[in-house]
């Protein structure tokens, strides 16, 4: 099968998580995606947290997968020559530098757009450019509290909260992707490539949309009717955290279940939404709340929101969280298990769709990692192992026209 992205060659000078998510998804698409390493040392998440000794870390195995790698010494002109040769015949470079780095390294982007005036320059950065804060160095949570995710998450009595989700990182590779193939299809018109640039800070905040439309309603009317501070708390001049309520404007909560003395995640999200008050009352065995006037109406009902979600508490006291579940869904009420990471590695539709695969490694056997969350009619991402550093070197120089001999003489002088 011809994979889309077939005959897109991607120098990956990324590292850690952000550009590695970006350029992972390319080369799942079929991208040839050539990870450029420091001889000797790498990627700096191939020896972070490490369970198994000597071998690639799973930081790294599970943001790498389909890639080649090539170890290039860039300080020394013998490295520099090799880079020029492969921007010559690539179509993107993908970087995470910190600012003015490629610069220094003497690419610019005009000495890119010189050798290669079909190159797109794509760069994960912490804040725009030109911001006050362009010179700070920023990671995952730096991220999410710069974005506006941590001041809106958590409850309203306790700090700001960071999400596991990598809202920071994975999330902004994957806007960076979608801007290098926007950059692709754009060059395809113009004949031109451009430079593409993503950073955390606007990343996060494009999650956090639903947030900023809270701000300017909170702001017209001075309360948010369905955050729980609704209609007995107090409300500032800012959003404020709203513990498990819904974004969507839908109350929502995390509820317990059996087994939750002893279980810390036996517990369901249960949504109320208002074309499902009817069904919801049904499968509660409480008929007489479809048309009392203290609960008909979505208006009506948030003041009582907590005494509601205890009845259905009350409910799911025998249940577990998938019985539950099974039960709900035979009435279309919005709901879910609070799922663990054993419990989704172990699910069988997972497994089955390719969004948790198994894969070998050279060094570390079998190892379990994510797919493509994206489906297609017509392609099946085939996830192979991350490569041993340096793995690909020969191959891509051999590539490029070098000989044996050449390359022998690259790694005498340690080149590559």
């Amino acid at each position: 099968m011809t994979k889309p992205l077939e005959g897109i060659k991607i120098i990956d000078f990324t590292h850690v998580q952000a550009g590695p998510a970006c350029t992972q998804l390319l080369a799942w698409f079929g991208a040839d995606v050539i990870k450029v390493e420091r001889p000797g040392s790498g990627d700096v998440t191939r020896n972070q947290l490490r369970d198994i000794p000597d071998a690639d870390a799973l930081y790294f195995t599970m943001l790498n997968s389909n890639k080649k790698s090539l170890t290039l010494d860039t300080k020394k002109p013998e490295g520099k020559e090799v880079l020029e040769k492969l921007i010559r015949e690539s179509d993107v470079l993908v970087e995470n530098f910190g600012p003015g780095a490629l610069d220094r390294m003497g690419f610019s982007w005009e000495r890119l757009n010189e050798l290669n005036p079909k190159m797109i320059v794509a760069s994960v950065k912490g804040f725009s450019d030109g911001h006050h804060y362009d010179d700070l160095k920023v990671y995952e949570n730096v991220a999410q509290c710069a974005g506006g995710a941590a001041s809106t998450t958590g409850f309203w009595d306790g700090p700001p909260t960071i999400s596991a989700a990598a809202l920071g990182d994975s999330n902004t590779g994957m806007h960076l992707a979608i801007g290098i193939l926007t950059a692709l299809l754009g060059r395809d018109k113009t004949g031109k490539g451009q430079k593409v640039a993503v950073s955390m800070q606007d990343s996060v905040l494009n999650l956090c949309r639903v947030k900023l439309r809270d701000q300017q309603r909170l702001e017209r009317v001075g309360y948010l009717e369905e955050y729980p501070q609704y209609p007995h708390g107090e409300f500032s001049d800012v959003v404020p955290r709203g513990g498990n309520a819904g974004g969507g404007g839908q109350p929502g909560w995390v509820l317990k279940c059996k087994g939750w003395e002893t279980d810390p995640n036996a517990y369901i999200y249960f949504t109320i939404q208002g074309h499902a008050w009817e069904p919801i009352c049904k499968a509660l065995g409480k008929p007489e709340w479809i048309d009392d006037p203290a609960y008909k109406t979505a208006e009506a009902r948030q003041p009582h929101i907590f005494e509601i979600f205890a009845t259905i508490e009350e409910w799911l006291a025998d249940k577990t969280k998938f019985e539950a579940v099974d039960i709900l869904r035979k009435f279309d009420i919005p709901c879910a298990p609070v799922l663990t990471m054993k419990e989704l590695a172990n699910d069988p539709s997972l497994r089955a769709s390719g969004t948790i695969v198994e894969v070998p490694h050279k060094k570390r056997g079998t190892y379990l990692t994510v797919g493509s969350p994206i489906k297609f009619s017509d392609l099946k991402p085939e996830v192979t192992a991350s490569p041993l550093l340096g793995e690909h070197t020969d191959e891509v120089l051999a590539s490029l026209g070098y000989s044996q001999q050449e390359i022998f003489n690259l790694r005498e002088v340690k080149a590559v």
